[in-house]
């Protein structure tokens, strides 16, 4: 059975261990795991008696069960880590002896690696190494000869500190130059059909709308020389063809379907834009890059709509190059792709009629581009994050006649509809449009509230060309002060703004710093990946040497370390603090005195027995404080009060020659 101080310490640090997991678990599993926990508590307490064999048997396949019918499987990072979560609160409860509580130990070590495969964010980290901390701080506890002391004792957390803080350099040597693997570190394949936020190849009039309220991440962009206008930062997702009047999706494969063309053409005009991009994980294939990229990452595809997916879900942070021209011209499409970019169901009657009015009045396209655009510029348009439901049958009719207030996919697709009846090839393109700048750590920061919908045409001459119905809509139309960011013509800094206080200002700066950190953590830490560590090696001079001798400089850097710590602990050997040791050996120098010098190999007990054959008269008092000392040092039921009477003892011991 673990001491009371060892218990204390174990309980802590097993709640803090499965406090993370709980959260991400069902709230069932949740439940059940926090009466284990509460059940063996109350045992420790109340001094009850632990759950017999049967109960615990029932409680396991109860669980079991319970997993199961969440999951559907035993496999799995979520159906795992329940499972070892389950199965380290019912050993809590048959927990009895030292090594039942040593391996609760390391599945709650185990489990701090799981946790962070859920979360790798800074506050993640740090919650963890404190967990870490508990864990190591127990098990010194329960190591301790003195572990009956009081549970609130600091000294076993600084203990555990001072030996993490031991080990840092040696973790820092092992992270930099460890051969690193190819692929994410900490990620795993996400389950298929598990959604992350973010944008979907299909898009329902509202979808868009909700990812506008998030204030989540999608990715950061550092610009390498100067970045293009505000107005030219539309960052190419998903594009959109098929349509049923009112739902809106992309093409089934990722390269080309139906004959399409795999591989695009484009005539890049003008100056070119390089940039990096760190994408946050979405679990699915598309990457996002300027409307048009040019040159693209080498593990990725370009299809012929011009949208740039990965060759494998993105699970974790990934970090790209893209070159993108944001002045192009396009060649005429194939008959495949013009067929795909006209076909229209036979719905919204009154959107076609006045479109096909347009064309049969004699417009070119480019007249008929205008004509819709002065529609939304001129009529009670209005551009709102809050539009009425459009429930009926048509629509696209709806919202141009009637209602007359939507979000950017609203417009995005009542304009491809207004193109495509009026005989000119369209399609929808989704993705992210603008970004605020961090000027702390000069990038882009892109959030899912930047999600946006705008449109493409085709124009005789000048190939695919982006039109953005949302910006003709007069500011004055514009419902809220937070929409009407997206029609800024600069890039402005937050905390440059005149319009904002210096109490908005300062939660800007607070706001804009944290995230800079978090890049650098991003980039350093959870992106050290193999090109960056060669990097780094050919920084530091070693990229030339091959892996086989940089694996020989890091041993040699490890063995370095080991030698100058033993050096300092042989040249700065402390003489001994504790009360007890002195005292022990001031008694047996006592004794050394009279001739009875203890060799360096005899423990207490034997060096008591030699010297009460030279003393026979002392050979109690001397068997005693022998004694007392083997408790103190040895056993585990000493107390404060035990080291005073052993040191008064040695004090009173005299010998008479």
């Amino acid at each position: 059975m673990p001491p009371q101080a060892g218990l204390f310490w174990l309980l802590t640090a097993m709640v803090m261990v499965v406090t993370p997991q709980l959260f991400r678990q069902p709230l069932l599993i949740t439940a059940l795991c926090l009466t284990m926990l509460a059940w063996r508590l109350w045992c420790e307490v109340k001094h009850q008696p632990l759950p017999g064999t049967i109960v615990k048997l029932i409680l396991t396949l109860v669980m079991c069960a319970v997993i199961y019918l969440q999951y559907n499987s035993f496999s799995g990072l979520e159906a795992g880590t329940a499972l070892l979560t389950i199965m380290l609160c019912v050993k809590l409860l048959e927990m009895c002896t030292l090594r039942d509580t040593l391996l609760v130990i390391f599945i709650g070590y185990f489990l701090v690696v799981a946790g962070f495969l859920f979360d790798q964010s800074i506050f993640s980290g740090a919650y963890l190494l404190v967990v870490v901390l508990m864990l190591t701080a127990t098990l010194i506890v329960l190591n301790h000869p003195a572990s009956q002391a009081s549970p609130l004792d600091t000294y076993y957390p600084r203990l555990a500190g001072n030996l993490l803080l031991q080990a840092i350099p040696l973790m820092l040597v092992l992270f930099v130059l460890f051969p690193r693997i190819p692929g994410p570190l900490w990620a795993l394949p996400a389950p298929e059909g598990s959604a992350r936020t973010g944008l979907s190849d299909e898009m329902n009039i509202g979808t868009i709308n909700d990812l506008a309220n998030s204030d989540e991440v999608a990715f950061r962009v550092e610009f390498i020389g100067e970045p293009p206008a505000a107005d030219q930062l539309y960052w190419r997702g998903p594009v959109l063809w098929h349509t049923d009047g009112r739902h809106w999706e992309g093409l089934e494969n990722g390269e080309g379907v139906m004959g399409l063309p795999v591989k695009p053409e484009l005539e890049p005009l003008g100056q070119a834009t390089r940039y990096r991009i760190t994408l946050v994980p979405h679990n699915r294939l598309w990457l996002f890059a300027l409307d048009l990229p040019t040159t693209i990452p080498g593990d990725s595809v370009m299809r012929f709509d011009y949208q740039l997916l990965a060759k494998e879900k993105i699970a974790d942070h990934y970090r790209y190059e893209v070159v993108s021209h944001t002045r192009y011209r396009t060649p005429a499409p194939s008959p495949a792709v013009r067929e795909l970019a006209l076909d229209l169901p036979d719905r919204n009657p009154q959107t076609r009629a006045l479109a096909q009015g347009w064309r049969a009045g004699g417009l070119l396209p480019q007249q008929i581009v205008q004509q819709a655009l002065d529609l939304f510029s001129q009529q009670d348009f209005y551009y709102t994050r809050q539009p009425p439901v459009l429930n009926g049958p048509d629509p696209i009719d709806e919202f141009l006649f009637r209602t007359r207030k939507g979000f950017c996919e609203h417009y995005a697709a009542g304009f491809v509809t207004l193109m495509r009846a009026a005989g000119i090839p369209a399609r929808v393109v989704t993705g992210y449009q603008g970004g605020e700048l961090n000027p702390l750590g000069h990038y882009l920061i892109v959030r899912q509230s930047d999600a946006h919908a705008w449109a493409e045409v085709w124009l005789d001459g000048r190939g695919w060309v982006r039109v953005d119905p949302t910006a003709v809509i007069p500011p004055q139309r514009v419902v809220s002060f937070s929409d009407n960011q997206r029609f800024r013509t600069t890039l402005a800094e937050p905390l440059l703004r005149a319009d904002l206080g210096w109490l908005a200002r300062g939660l800007h700066r607070v706001r804009s710093g944290w995230d800079a950190v978090n890049y650098q953590w991003t980039q350093w830490v959870l992106g050290y990946d193999p090109q960056k560590q060669q990097q780094l090696l050919q920084d530091i001079g070693l990229g030339n040497f091959g892996w086989a001798k940089v694996i020989a400089v890091m041993f040699t850097l490890l063995m370095g370390l080991l030698l100058l710590v033993a050096a300092y602990l042989l040249l700065h050997r402390p003489t001994t603090s504790d009360p007890v040791t002195r005292a022990y050996r001031r008694f047996c120098r006592k004794l050394a005195s009279c001739g009875v010098q203890r060799h360096a190999w005899e423990g207490p007990a034997d060096f008591a027995v030699r010297a009460g054959g030279e003393f026979p008269a002392l050979q109690q008092s001397i068997r005693a404080i022998a004694e007392q000392y083997a408790d103190l040092r040895y056993g585990r039921s000493a107390t404060p009060d035990d080291a005073r009477c052993f040191i008064k003892a040695v004090t009173a011991f005299k010998i008479r020659k």
